[in-house]
C-alpha cells in the first residue's frame, strides 16, 4: 500500500522529511538557500536570448525591471513551471504563477536582495493529449470540455513547442464564446483569448501571450527552452546526463527503492543505465525518443518505430553540432533551470514535490545544491452561484467531496422523521430484531441438536444478506426521491469536483473570469497567496 508523498510531507512527516527537508518553513534556512543562489549569475548570452523572448510579449514596465535585475550580479530568482494547457489549461497554473511572484516578494523583503519570479515554459515535453484541451462548468449539466482536434496528437512525441494550434481552434473559441457570453465580463476573457489563439498561433504562444498579459503588472518573466540559441547553452547538462548516465540511473534508483521501502508512490520512473535526456533523431522539431543502453558504446531509441540505434561517438557529434536535437526529463529539467539561472526556490504541485524527493542525489553528483522546495497555493473557488446551491442544500464545500449516492442519501434522510431512518439504522433495527429471535431459539436448544444448531446458523447468514439487499434498495431509493436535490448536487460536485478531483485540477480560468473579470480573479488569487504556506483556502469572490 502507497501513499502520497505530497501530503505526507506538507504534513510534517519526519519520514517523508527525510527525503525532502521542509528548509522553506524557517527564515533561516530561507536567507541561506538566497545567500547562496546570490554567489551564481545569469550569463551575457541566456540574457540576451531571455530579452528577446520577453519583448514580443505584453507591454510590462515590470518586467523590464526585472531583466535588468537579472544582469546585476547579487539577484535570484523563484522560478515555477507548467505545460501549456489550452487556454490556459487548469486553474492551478495561474495559482503556481501567483505563487511563485507572491514568493519572490516575500524573499525579497526578507532577505533585501533582489529576486525575480520566472515562468519556466515547458515546450520540451510532448504529452499533447494532456493538455489539448480546456474543461468549464456550466450552471446545469456537467463540464464542457473544449479541444483540439490536431492530427496524430495522441501518438506525436515531438515537443510541444512545434505544435501548432490549426483550424479546430476557432470552434473551440466559438463554443467558449456561446457558454460564457452572458457572464458579466465575458468580453474582456473573450478578447483576450481570441488575440492569442489564432489557427497560425503555436499553443506555447498563445498561452505565454496570455498568462504574460494576466501578470504584466507583477512582471513575470518567461522563458522557452526550445530556443535554437539556449540550445549550445544547454549543451553541458545534457554532455552530463549522457556521461554519467550509468552512474546516476544507479544513484536514482537506490532514491526509488528507499522511497518506495516507506511506503511513498514514486512519480517519476528511472529506467537502468538510462541518460536523463531525449533526443530527435531525426527533424528537429520530430519526434524525441528516450535513450536505453543497448550494449558497449551503443544506444537505442525507446519506441522508435524502427528499433533505431546510435553509437555513443554518433551521439556526442550529435551533442556537439547540433544540440537543439536533445531535450530533458523530468529529473533533468530542474537542473537544467538551476544551471541556467541562480534559483532560490521553486514553486511546485503535489506531483512535483514528489519528485523532487527523487532529485538530491541527482544534484548531489552534480555537485549543485538544490533549491529551496516550496509548494503552490491551492484554492477552491466559491463563486456566488455555488455559494447559494450550498446554502440551498444547507451543505459545506468539504461535504460535497463524497460519493454522490453517499452525498444524495445524506440529504434524504438528514431531516426525516423516524419511518425514513438512514439504511444503516435500518439496517441494524431489522436485523437486530430477528437476530435477538434466533439467540433465543438457540437457546432453548441443546448442544446436541446439531443439526438445528446449523439451521439457526445458516438462516442467521441467509437473514443477513437478504437484510443487507433490502437495505441497498431502500439506499438506492432515498437517494433517487428528490430529483431536485439531485440535480442541485449534481451542479455542486460537477463545480467543486469534477470528474472526482479537486476543482483546480479541472477546470480551467475562462469561466471564472468571465464570472469574476480577468483582473479582479487574477488579484484576488495574488492577495490570498500565503508565501511559504502550501494550505489550501477557499476563494470566495
Amino acid at each position: 500500500m502507497t501513499s502520497s508523498f505530497s501530503t505526507a510531507w506538507l504534513r510534517g512527516d519526519a519520514a517523508a522529511l527525510s527525503f525532502l527537508p521542509d528548509d522553506y518553513r524557517h527564515r533561516d534556512a530561507r536567507a541561506r538557500a538566497v545567500d547562496a543562489a546570490a554567489s551564481r549569475t545569469v550569463s551575457p548570452a541566456l540574457l540576451d536570448v531571455l530579452r528577446a523572448q520577453n519583448a514580443r510579449l505584453a507591454p510590462s514596465p515590470a518586467r523590464e525591471h526585472h531583466l535588468a535585475l537579472l544582469a546585476q550580479p547579487g539577484t535570484v530568482v523563484v522560478v515555477t513551471g507548467q505545460q501549456m494547457g489550452l487556454f490556459l489549461g487548469p486553474l492551478y497554473t495561474l495559482y503556481k504563477a501567483a505563487s511563485a511572484i507572491v514568493t519572490a516578494r516575500a524573499l525579497q523583503d526578507e532577505t533585501g536582495r533582489p529576486c525575480v519570479p520566472l515562468f519556466w515554459l515547458q515546450t520540451e515535453d510532448h504529452d499533447l493529449p494532456e493538455i489539448d484541451h480546456c474543461v468549464i462548468p456550466r450552471p446545469s449539466g456537467g463540464p464542457c470540455r473544449l479541444a483540439l482536434e490536431l492530427k496524430d496528437a495522441a501518438t506525436s512525441r515531438a515537443p510541444i513547442a512545434h505544435c501548432h494550434l490549426g483550424p479546430s481552434v476557432l470552434p473551440a473559441l466559438a463554443t467558449l464564446r456561446a457558454e460564457l457570453g452572458d457572464e458579466p465580463h465575458a468580453e474582456e476573457i473573450l478578447a483576450l483569448l481570441e488575440r492569442a489563439y489564432r489557427p497560425e498561433a503555436t499553443l506555447a504562444g498563445a498561452f505565454t501571450d496570455v498568462l504574460s498579459s494576466l501578470f504584466a503588472e507583477e512582471g513575470l518573466v518567461f522563458i522557452d527552452p526550445r530556443d535554437a540559441r539556449l540550445a549550445p547553452l544547454a549543451a553541458p547538462v545534457h554532455r552530463f546526463a549522457l556521461q554519467e548516465a550509468a552512474a546516476l540511473s544507479t544513484a536514482l534508483a537506490g532514491r526509488v527503492e528507499a522511497l518506495t521501502a516507506a511506503g511513498y508512490a514514486v512519480q517519476v520512473h528511472v529506467r537502468p543505465g538510462a541518460p536523463l535526456s531525449f533526443y530527435s533523431p531525426e527533424a528537429l522539431d520530430g519526434p524525441r525518443y528516450r535513450l536505453d543502453p543497448a550494449g558497449p558504446g551503443t544506444w537505442s531509441l525507446v519506441g522508435h518505430p524502427e528499433n533505431a540505434t546510435l553509437t555513443g561517438d554518433a551521439l556526442h557529434a550529435a551533442l556537439e553540432h547540433e544540440p537543439h536535437r536533445f531535450t530533458t526529463s523530468a529529473l533533468l529539467r530542474p537542473l537544467l533551470q538551476d544551471t541556467w539561472f541562480p534559483t532560490a526556490a521553486y514553486v511546485g504541485g503535489p506531483g512535483e514535490l514528489a519528485y523532487f524527493a527523487q532529485l538530491p542525489p541527482l544534484y548531489a553528483h552534480a555537485k549543485q545544491p538544490m533549491p529551496l522546495a516550496i509548494p503552490r497555493s491551492r484554492f477552491r473557488v466559491l463563486d456566488d452561484r455555488t455559494r447559494r446551491w450550498l446554502h440551498t442544500l444547507a451543505l459545506q464545500p468539504d461535504e460535497v467531496q463524497v460519493p454522490r449516492e453517499a452525498l444524495l442519501t445524506k440529504l434524504a434522510t438528514r431531516d426525516a422523521p423516524e419511518p425514513l431512518a438512514s439504511p444503516e439504522s435500518l439496517e441494524a433495527r431489522l436485523f437486530g430484531a430477528f437476530s435477538a429471535e434466533l439467540e433465543q431459539l438457540a437457546g432453548q436448544v441443546t448442544s446436541a441438536d446439531a443439526n438445528l444448531q446449523d439451521a439457526v446458523q445458516r438462516t442467521r447468514a441467509t437473514v443477513r444478506v437478504a437484510v443487507s439487499r433490502l437495505t441497498g434498495r431502500y439506499r438506492r431509493a432515498l437517494a433517487r426521491r428528490d430529483t431536485t436535490a439531485s440535480e442541485r448536487v449534481d451542479r455542486l460536485r460537477a463545480f467543486l469536483f469534477p470528474h472526482d478531483a479537486p476543482q483546480e485540477r479541472v477546470l480551467g480560468l475562462p469561466y471564472f473570469a468571465a464570472r469574476i473579470g480577468t483582473r479582479a480573479f487574477t488579484r484576488q488569487v495574488l492577495e490570498a497567496c500565503v508565501p511559504f504556506s502550501g494550505d489550501s483556502k477557499d476563494l470566495t469572490p
